[in-house]
């Protein structure tokens, strides 16, 4: 299943912004995979946390052999020890108990979030532990289709952002900016910021400053990277 958008949303953001329309155009239509399931998505942002694609997809693949079909109650039937085991930290497995816990007990209605707005949303999912407003932003673009979620605290957009319009810095006044003239459709645009800051057109660069390295330590490249792509 893939992020569903077609001719309105690419000709509003077209008229919208001449430079974001030569990008739709040189990179064509992106197929980007959505949840399906709304309990999942949040446990599998949960283990992405600050790992890479490859860790994530690993312990992922672990844990759905383990529990078979990863539900709430599932979940709730085995300990955070034993997801530890898994290969995600102890934080992370006790993240993911409390999540199901409370679902189990009713103390959380995760099938209310998806009828609520894009902020009320965004405020119940924070309320869990281990789950941040990006983290948030990502569930309802990912598993709830929102369609105007522009995450300011995406590394990724920004850069794109960068890329695009030869910004040194994306300050939140700037992005407001950006994401006032993409509304309702911001959903499209981050999936399109997100191919360019992956190198998607030749020739663009990132025009922020470089980071100069500290003295007698070795300097760590920077990128941008998203989860789901």
């Amino acid at each position: 299943m893939y992020f569903q958008y077609g001719d309105t949303e690419i000709n509003y953001l077209k008229r919208k912004d001449k430079k974001l329309a030569l990008a739709i155009e040189q990179i064509g239509h992106i197929e980007r995979k959505l949840d399906a399931n709304l309990f999942a998505a949040v446990v599998r942002h949960i283990v992405g946390q600050q790992i890479s694609s490859k860790a994530q997809a690993t312990v992922w693949a672990r844990l759905k052999a383990r529990l078979k079909d990863v539900t709430p109650f599932a979940v709730h039937d085995v300990s955070a020890q034993e997801l530890q085991a898994l290969g995600m930290s102890l934080r992370k497995a006790e993240y993911i108990k409390d999540f199901a816990d409370k679902i189990v007990s009713g103390e959380f209605d995760l099938q209310a979030v998806e009828q609520m707005s894009d902020a009320e949303a965004i405020t119940a999912l924070s309320s869990l532990k281990g789950i941040g407003k990006w983290t948030a932003e990502m569930i309802l673009l990912f598993c709830l289709k929102r369609p105007d979620i522009l995450s300011f605290d995406d590394l990724a957009i920004q850069r794109g952002l960068r890329m695009l319009y030869h910004h040194c810095k994306i300050t939140r006044e700037l992005f407001n900016k950006y994401q006032k003239r993409y509304s309702p459709y911001g959903s499209t645009a981050a999936i399109y910021l997100w191919e360019i800051a992956g190198g998607a057109i030749e020739g663009m660069k990132d025009y922020a400053p470089a980071k100069k390295a500290k003295k007698n330590k070795g300097s760590i490249p920077l990128s941008a990277t998203t989860q789901n792509k």
